[in-house]
């Protein structure tokens, strides 16, 4: 039996890993976007300061949480088993749950899915026990803390509204006073902003970084004060002493280095919250491992009873962490955050929502955004309308931006506003913890980035609705990640109450396959944006311009054709495996083609060293292939749900039309992409030759449907989806034609700059 539950010990610290992994994963963005988006310093730079501070804040953590032990459930009630049971559904599901959200690059809070699995995988876990005992469902208020969960959530709503706030005025009066051309005014008030600035950021590092510390308790002074009431009882005298001395330290380092006081804000603002990050929510990912490792200890050291006898109670006492354990959680955080491509997907979501520029959006419009803009336009211009002409026109000059640059890769937003993300979100959860209340280091930031952004006027008319419909998806993750932890948590801890060692197995299995599979979908997302990289850009020099344009005409062609070879295939085959993936890559060529065409525009406008024909015969490029992802798509589209409903495939006569009409359409592609990879221009007449052919062929075919109808042969459903499987046929070939000629003209017109 103690070898049972100590292979249970060590799975709880294999997923120990595997959750600092994803966890440190998701956590990145509350710590990386401001100093990411603004570009403060080079990449190498700013995660030499995140590393930084989560190894010391690793090494400075205690390691334990109350809410790993008694914080949402009374391990006294609990036997040495349950509880077993209960820790190792809680971590089956946050390793499972927290990649989930990385994949798809949303944020979301460890402390929330922590604390939530917990309570569900209790719950599971008390009803079981109570069933056993013959109890009834209002004897579980014994075993679970109900009231902690209701206050975390009450302490999300207010934290969502307080850090919005406050990052919305904070930001509006920062960019009243300084402006988009702050580098002139900064010369007065510089110093005073720097110091203000790092007086709250170590403020916070105090309150938030040494609190509950390995550090808390050490003596100061004759009395010797624990540390942590000492800097609680001096708090004022300590704010003074460092903004003082902050502020004189900042303009001598200008005087005599000519520093740059923002960037310096940004990457101490960097470093103390990834310290108090490490320092305080490391606890999500290894304290439930470390109670289950002291439960064993003593259930071991108590002779290795019973397990189903053994109390709990040890748990209500202070357990303390082995500093080798806290090493190395942060030598793997460190890890992670350097070398996780998810953390980076995670980190652009924020800085995509609160980015300066105008841009391709990642999230669509939704009801309640149009209907939140289309209110916020009424109210600006009623507002407007009551101030005063001259009152207008100040604002509008403190608020006028800087022209935008050409340079793609240019900040997301300036270096003043992440200097007000970091100041105000440090602020925030210092406050909050110097209260006790039950704030979320992902909260807080992300809320304070959005609302600093709204303040900044980032979201215009253009972006608005897609902003706030992006903010409404994060925010409903959030608040989703409560409910799927805990009927997750509860619904494993059932199973493997009920199952045992052949659950946990199972169980095992499922998590490594789930969190394989999220990262074979993840890899697969990454080809995809790689591809995306290849479209044309204002800083591509002529000829990577027309290398791109051409690699992009020949993708589509090639693409195209394999959609359409596959999809009439399966069809006549009835496999409709072979379909669905034939959709699904039509899919990613819809998207890929929206993308080319909305971005088109923009770079047109901003690309030198190239004429208006050249200009215009790219957009049609785009376009073209744009109508090609269009026509093969009403035609894979209903081919795909007549396959779906189960619908009698087409006759004998028609499949072997439609395998004669694979291979020639497969013909005329090939001959298609030889055009364009060898600029074998001059064969453009017989392209069009080829596709006249084709479409007579279309059109006996289709002569030879209209005899079938006649005979009864077929039945109106089965002549409706051949005759619009023919009519995109034909579509299909006119616009790749259209591509061909595009590319010709755009290599032609852009051919004599070389």
């Amino acid at each position: 039996m103690e070898n049972f539950y100590l292979v249970i010990v060590v799975i709880l610290f294999a997923l120990a890993i595997s959750d600092l992994i994803v966890g440190v994963t998701n956590d990145a963005v509350n710590f990386l976007n401001s100093a990411i988006g603004s570009k403060a310093a080079p990449r190498w730079v700013i995660f030499t300061m995140a590393a930084l501070g989560v190894l010391i804040g690793a090494t400075f953590s205690t390691g334990m949480m109350e809410v790993a032990r008694k914080g949402v459930f009374f391990p006294d009630m609990f036997s040495f088993s349950e509880i077993m049971i209960l820790f190792l559904a809680v971590m089956i599901t946050d390793v499972i749950l927290l990649d989930a959200f990385n994949s798809l690059g949303l944020p979301t809070s460890t402390t929330v899915s922590l604390v939530f699995e917990l309570l569900g995988s209790a719950f599971a876990v008390s009803l079981v026990k109570i069933s056993a005992l013959g109890g009834t469902f209002g004897d579980l208020a014994q075993y679970v803390n109900t009231g902690k969960a209701l206050a975390i959530i009450g302490g999300i709503l207010v934290s969502i509204l307080i850090a919005f706030s406050f990052g919305t005025l904070v930001q509006y009066l920062a960019r009243l006073l300084f402006t988009f051309r702050f580098e002139r005014k900064l010369l007065y008030f510089g110093s005073l902003f720097g110091g203000v600035a790092i007086t709250m950021i170590s403020y916070f590092i105090l309150i938030k970084g040494i609190d509950g510390s390995s550090f808390a308790s050490l003596p100061v002074g004759h009395h010797a004060t624990p540390l942590s009431e000492w800097i609680s009882a001096h708090t004022g005298m300590l704010l003074t002493i460092s903004l003082l001395g902050w502020t004189v330290l900042i303009q001598v380092l200008w005087w005599l280095f000519r520093m740059d006081i923002l960037k310096v804000v940004v990457l101490a603002g960097t470093f103390a919250l990834a310290m108090a990050f490490a320092g305080n929510d490391l606890v999500n990912f290894i304290g439930v491992p470390i109670a289950g490792y002291a439960s064993f200890k003593a259930w071991v050291t108590a002779g290795a009873a019973d397990p189903s006898a053994f109390n709990m109670d040890m748990l209500l006492g202070n357990v303390e962490t082995p500093f080798l354990f806290l090493l190395i959680s942060g030598v793997v955080m460190v890890i992670t955050l350097i070398t996780s491509k998810k953390a980076k997907k995670v980190t652009e979501t924020e800085v995509n929502l609160g980015r300066q520029l105008e841009g391709a959006e990642r999230f669509g419009s939704s009801g309640i955004a149009r209907a939140i803009v289309r209110s916020s336009v009424r109210l600006n211009k009623r507002l407007k309308r009551l101030m005063p002409y001259k009152a207008n026109q100040f604002l509008m000059k403190r608020f006028a931006p800087v022209e935008t640059s050409d340079d793609p890769e240019a900040p997301a937003f300036d270096k003043l506003r992440a200097s007000v993300n970091l100041v105000v979100a440090s602020s925030l959860i210092a406050f909050g913890t110097s209260l006790k209340l039950p704030l979320s280091t992902t909260y807080v930031t992300f809320m304070v980035a959005m609302g600093s952004s709204l303040a900044d006027r980032a979201w215009g008319r253009e972006s608005a609705v897609y902003r706030i419909s992006g903010v409404f998806t994060v925010v409903g993750g959030w608040f989703l990640t409560a409910v799927i932890a805990f009927t997750i948590s509860g619904l494993v801890a059932w199973l493997i109450s009920a199952g045992g060692w052949i659950a946990i197995a199972a169980l095992m299995v499922l998590s490594a396959t789930l969190v394989v599979r999220t990262h074979i979908l993840f890899r697969k997302r990454l080809v995809n944006n790689a591809e995306e990289e290849e479209m044309i850009s204002e800083k591509d020099e002529l000829v990577k311009r027309i290398e791109k344009a051409e690699n992009q005409a020949a993708k589509t062609i090639i693409n195209t054709n394999r959609i359409f070879s596959d999809a009439l295939d399966s069809f006549i085959r009835e496999d409709i495996t072979t379909m669905r993936e034939a959709m699904e890559r039509n899919t990613l060529l819809n998207a890929k083609t929206k993308k080319q065409k909305n971005k088109s525009i923009t770079v047109m406008s901003k690309m030198k060293m190239v004429d208006v024909d050249a200009g215009y015969h790219y957009i049609q490029l785009v376009d073209a292939q744009r109508e090609m992802a269009h026509a093969i798509h009403f035609m894979v589209d209903p081919l795909k749900q007549h396959m779906e409903n189960q619908h009698k495939p087409f006759t004998e006569s028609q499949n072997a039309q439609v395998r004669m009409l694979i291979r020639a359409v497969d013909d005329f592609f090939t001959f298609a992409l030889e055009i364009v990879r060898e600029h074998k221009f001059d064969n453009i007449d017989l392209l069009v030759t080829r596709r006249v052919n084709i479409a007579e062929k279309l059109y006996s075919i289709e002569k030879d449907q209209v005899k079938r109808i006649k005979d009864l042969e077929v039945n109106t459903r089965n002549s409706l989806l051949f005759f619009k499987s023919l009519t995109e046929t034909r579509n299909l070939l006119l616009h790749t034609v259209n591509v061909v000629k595009s590319f010709r003209n755009f290599y032609h017109s852009s051919g004599k700059y070389l």
